[in-house]
């Protein structure tokens, strides 16, 4: 108790120093002073948090928990609740309106840095792999989509665009992009992936973090506004799982790694200066990547010079324990991870909690502590978080979010996107004067799909197969429409109207496929979907045919 009233007595001195003399306050408090190298300021902050403090920078809260009053602002008892006056690492973004995540961002940054003993920001991510996930933002085309563009210069504008977007809702770092090699498509985030060969994933990879970070002749000192820290994942063969069973064990030897799937993230870390690293779910020759020192110190910081901090899959220092059983109990977990390399935990403080008392049991040296919280508030400042506090502008949103460039961008990259299998007796391209009918056909056709890790399957939000179509055709040529057949359902009650159609009409555009999940949490699928998904997240496949019924 004596020791936090000598620290709230100098945080006192320091608040009534600024008041009346700001020199005097920057000189007493150099981890506030923009002036000092970021290093300097790191340490100095450091050397002033307690080890509770230091550990609260090791797991990160979500903003879904905060609360709105009737007028539609954050609650102060919400706040309360879910920060009780300490800092955090990091602020997971909530799938809502984009409106709420800058409302719900701009509380609780304000909440950090006033209501906390050292007013130390939260890094607040959100998913971004092909569009920030908040309702009303620009969606573009899924991974496997801007791969087969072959154009990483679309990429790197595109990320421009998100980091655009995001920024001015609140977010600071994007969990993406991926950088796994997508060589078993029976695993269900193939489409999550560039492609299968390492330079094109390397490629586009590199292009994505430039567009979303900025040159990394500019981010080794610092991002730019309106720009994001990247995440690359999921380190690493990730995307090669036994059977293609996602979390399933990674059977790959260190002359793989190095030929093949080591390639694009070294690029990550080398040439595009990526801010942060994910390490994925899996098991490498058997040992968990969360807890191979290996992979997260002798490749990753030591051999490669990575100078960023490692983000935990969501729940997979837990995993540790409760899946791969190298660790008896959650304390266990988070020796093994914070061991291994893995600076934070998400979502939330399972095995990282512990920490503290890991520390003063003598279980865990505090110096480990302090280099996993030395490269967090590194980053901090890198994002130049204690500069810039968080207001949301209505009025640069609007000008913004979904502005008109960036859904002519989608539509560009979503056209060189397409991948021409086969063009028997040159059918295509169709011309529009010589057709009377066309019949639109299948489960697809008047479904949007953008794919996993999108914030929305509705119809409002996008442009169907059917609906393209129709605009395109005009009043002079006559467009029907039969579904046929669900996506997985085995009725063949709609193939009569279907065939019928067809005979009936000039050219059929048939829509088949699969639909992803939106987004599912840790991996194991979205239980509450009301759609069988058939692909994405926690969704792999025993067979590559189409699902559902067939003739």
């Amino acid at each position: 108790m004596k020791h936090r009233s000598v620290y709230r007595l100098k945080l006192a001195v320091c608040m009534l120093l600024t008041a009346t003399g700001g020199v005097k306050a920057q000189e007493l408090v150099p981890y506030k002073n923009p002036d000092l190298p970021v290093e300097v300021r790191v340490k100095d902050l450091l050397q002033r948090m307690t080890l509770e403090e230091k550990v609260d920078q090791l797991n990160m809260k979500s903003l879904n928990a905060l609360q709105t009053d009737n007028a539609g602002q954050v609650t102060d008892s919400s706040l309360v609740r879910l920060f009780q006056g300490r800092s955090i690492g990091c602020l997971e973004s909530p799938f809502v309106e984009h409106h709420k995540v800058a409302l719900y961002a701009e509380a609780a940054d304000h909440y950090l840095r006033t209501q906390t003993r050292l007013g130390i920001p939260a890094i607040q991510i959100a998913e971004c792999l092909h569009g920030q996930m908040a309702l009303g933002t620009t969606i573009f085309p899924q991974a496997i989509g801007l791969g087969s563009t072959w154009n990483p210069e679309l990429i790197r504008q595109m990320a421009s665009a998100i980091a655009a977007e995001a920024s001015l809702l609140g977010v600071d770092q994007a969990l993406s992009p991926l950088f796994d090699l997508a060589r078993d498509p029976r695993y269900g985030r193939v489409e999550e992936c560039y492609g299968e060969d390492p330079w094109l994933v390397k490629e586009m990879g590199v292009a994505f973090v430039t567009g979303m970070q900025g040159e990394a002749s500019q981010t080794r000192s610092g991002i730019a506004e309106g720009k994001l820290a990247c995440t690359a994942k999921h380190f690493v063969a990730y995307s090669v799982p036994e059977a293609g069973i996602n979390l399933a064990p990674s059977l790959v030897g260190e002359r793989t790694l190095r030929e093949l799937h080591f390639v694009p993230f070294k690029a990550a870390v080398q040439e595009a200066n990526v801010y942060s690293l994910m390490p994925g779910y899996h098991e490498v020759d058997g040992i968990p990547v969360h807890a191979s020192h290996w992979l997260l110190t002798d490749v990753l910081r030591k051999e490669w010079g990575f100078g960023g901090y490692v983000f935990s899959d969501y729940g997979a220092v837990g995993m540790l324990d409760n899946f791969h059983y190298t660790a008896a109990d959650p304390s266990e977990s988070a020796v093994q991870a914070l061991t291994a390399g893995v600076d934070l935990e998400a979502p939330g403080s399972y095995a990282y909690g512990h920490l503290e008392n890991l520390v003063r049991e003598g279980k865990v040296p505090e110096a480990l502590v302090d280099s996993a919280v030395v490269r967090i508030l590194r980053v901090k400042f890198k994002l130049g978080l204690f500069e810039r506090s968080f207001h949301y502008s209505e009025k640069k949103a609007k000008a913004v979010v979904h502005r008109q460039e960036h859904v002519d961008l989608a539509q560009r990259i979503a056209e060189e996107s397409v991948v021409l299998l086969k063009n028997q007796d040159r059918t295509l391209p169709l011309v529009r004067n010589r057709l009377k009918r066309i019949a639109v056909i299948g489960p697809n056709a008047d479904k949007v799909q953008f794919g996993d890790y999108s914030i929305t399957k509705n119809n409002d939000y996008g442009v169907t197969v059917l609906e393209g179509i129709r605009r395109y055709a005009g009043k002079e040529v006559e467009v029907s429409y039969a579904e046929g057949c669900g996506i997985t359902s085995l009725s063949k009650d709609g193939f009569a109207e279907a065939a019928r159609l067809a005979r009936e009409s000039d050219v059929v555009v048939l829509v088949l496929g699969g639909t992803s999940v939106i987004y599912s949490g840790i991996g194991w699928g979205d239980a509450n979907s009301k759609e069988v998904n058939t692909c994405g997240e926690g969704y792999d496949r025993n067979e590559l045919n189409f699902p559902g019924v067939c003739l």
